[in-house]
């Protein structure tokens, strides 16, 4: 499959997004209302800390994944169970220079006021300070990075986010 972008943004596309190297973003379709990203240009794909994972079949005989992410640094308590359309498997090189066969899928991004469709790699992260990596083919072509600034989108406190929500399920 072809990598893609698609953006669908709601801010005028016409003007460059400024980001910084660590940004607050948001997955719609997979229920995580916040996850800290490191963003890096030198990444080509982005990639999610995924455990669990589960590949089954649908009713229509689609590959589906399931898997968990723990979407707050240092919280087990905050778990989100998340399906995706599997769209790929792709042989992936990280920076270690260790190459792996991962689980592609498709979702949506929203970083600021911009929204668009990105493809995420389900990987094993746990080790890693960032819980998702968000790479430049999730960027272009409409984001710059500025190395210098961090959250420019703004700062908040995730686990009240979530505790937020789960009061409202309750």
């Amino acid at each position: 499959m072809s990598s893609s972008t698609t953006s669908h943004d709601s801010a005028e596309s016409n003007t460059p997004m400024v980001v910084g190297w660590r940004e607050w973003v948001s997955l719609p379709d997979l229920k995580i209302l916040a996850i800290k990203a490191k963003v890096d240009t030198g990444a080509r794909t982005s990639a999610i800390d995924a455990f669990d994972i589960e590949r089954y079949k649908d009713a229509n005989g689609a590959d589906c994944i399931d898997f968990s992410i723990n979407p707050v640094q240092r919280d087990k308590t905050i778990l989100r169970r998340c399906t995706a359309p599997l769209i790929d498997i792709r042989r992936v090189t990280d920076s270690g220079g260790h190459a792996a066969e991962r689980y592609f899928i498709q979702t949506t991004l929203q970083i600021g006021e911009r929204t668009r469709t990105i493809e995420l790699t389900l990987a094993l992260r746990k080790d890693m300070l960032f819980r998702m990596l968000l790479g430049r083919t999730s960027l272009m072509p409409d984001v710059v990075v500025n190395p210098q600034l961090s959250y420019t989108m703004g700062r908040l406190n995730a686990r009240s986010l979530y505790a937020a929500e789960a009061s409202q399920d309750s």
